[in-house]
């Protein structure tokens, strides 16, 4: 009896690209893949450094420059990369060709510079691969409303991945990055730190939205919606040494972890309004003016009013910041704040875990663990399966593997 091929959508990062002998090394890998007998459809990054160099270019120019151009200038790495793969796909006699973003075409919203993708259109992929064509699609970028290059934000090309493999069905998606899989926490900073073979859409989900930096966390919800299966691992390893890690649903995991991971985010800014009136509305008027800047706020915290007036702290990406400082000094006249102080120097730490929802204690482990080191918290917030804490910066490495040890993460 005949089954049909396995279908795998193969994602490289910018350093898994980084220059010819990488991408013919990438070349080399899904010429394998494709020996094996599977479909393959390929979603690249820009070039290790590129995306950087053309956003420099472009704020050299003008610091706001229009997001349209902004877009068209930054999603051209993209656009070499696809291209040069599928040279070196054709040089090794795998027949491929590149795709962009506006030929699939990825649908995106108006919201230039971290557009959301609203539809793939899986058909044309799916013919080529029929006719045995390996497709090397241009990762971060799609076409929007206007008729306009989109990108996706940082980070952009896994969702890209999982937006292709969703379209054309596939059984797996695997993203090759410069890791050989995901972590109980950063290896560079907690040796002991161990890798898991398996971890679920949700846990996965929270941990990348509170910092940790192997997969893009809009790529994650979307694998989750769709139910792409997701395997992270490295570029590096020999394919007979992979086995990485898979992202899945949490009923294909037999042994569910209290606490799976600790993750950390410097990418925080912390911003106090203080001396506000004390009345219904006051949340509104501070949060809406972010909402319409297009500001995310992440972590909240009022403080007990006293004489008719309160303080309101939360924390913005560092680089919403001056977006967040002039959206609220433009509503200071409804706001009425005392001042607005500020604070980057500062870290949020999380602790993640599915077996925490059935489990009593999770929280004061991490409070009396930091308490016993002389780490203050600043600010908590906690949702069903996490806890996050905001706490200076200079106790970052302490604090992760302090917890790490805390909640029994560490290796044998």
């Amino acid at each position: 009896m005949s089954t049909s091929p396995t279908r795998i959508v193969m994602k490289f990062g910018g350093t898994s690209v980084a220059d010819l002998d990488r991408i013919r090394a990438v070349a080399a890998r899904v010429k394998e893949e494709r020996d094996k007998g599977h479909q393959v459809a390929v979603v690249v990054s820009a070039m290790a450094g590129v995306t950087n160099r053309m956003v420099g270019y472009c704020h050299a120019l003008d610091p706001m420059a229009d997001a349209r151009e902004y877009d068209a200038v930054v999603a051209s790495g993209e656009q070499v990369t696809s291209g040069l793969t599928a040279i070196a796909l054709q040089a090794l006699g795998v027949p491929a060709r590149s795709w962009q973003g506006w030929q699939i075409p990825f649908r995106t919203d108006e919201a230039h510079g971290k557009a959301r993708i609203e539809d793939v259109e899986g058909a044309a992929l799916l013919a080529c691969m029929e006719q045995g064509v390996v497709p090397v699609v241009a990762g971060f970028q799609g076409v929007a409303p206007d008729q306009r290059i989109s990108t996706l934000g940082r980070g952009g090309s896994d969702t890209s991945a999982v937006a292709v493999a969703a379209a054309i069905k596939a059984d797996r998606c695997d993203i090759y990055t410069d890791v050989d899989g995901i972590y109980t926490t950063d290896p560079r900073i907690v040796k002991k730190a161990r890798k898991l073979e398996r971890i679920a859409f949700e846990e996965m989900l929270e941990l990348a939205s509170v910092g940790a930096k192997v997969l893009q966390t809009r790529s994650v919800g979307l694998a989750m919606k769709e139910k792409v299966r997701v395997r992270v691992l490295s570029s590096f390893a020999p394919m007979t040494e992979q086995s990485g890690s898979l992202v899945v649903d949490e009923d294909e995991i037999m042994e569910k972890e209290l606490v799976t991971g600790i993750a950390y985010s410097l990418d925080e800014a912390k911003i106090s309004v203080r001396r506000i009136p004390d009345r219904p509305g006051i949340a509104a008027a501070i949060f809406s003016p972010l909402t319409a800047a297009r500001v995310n706020v992440d972590m909240i915290v009022q403080s007990v009013g006293s004489d008719g007036m309160t303080n309101m702290t939360f924390t913005v990406g560092k680089a919403d910041q001056a977006r967040a400082l002039a959206a609220l000094e433009a509503e200071s006249d409804v706001i009425q704040y005392g001042e607005i102080q500020t604070d980057s120097d500062v870290v949020k730490i999380s602790v993640v875990g599915i077996g925490m929802r059935s489990h009593s204690g999770m929280a004061s482990t991490m409070f009396e663990t930091l308490a016993e080191r002389g780490i203050n918290v600043q600010v908590i917030s906690t949702s069903e399966i996490k806890i996050s804490v905001l706490i200076a910066a200079e106790y970052m490495e302490l604090a992760v593997r302090a917890l790490h040890t805390a909640y029994g993460l560490d290796a044998d």
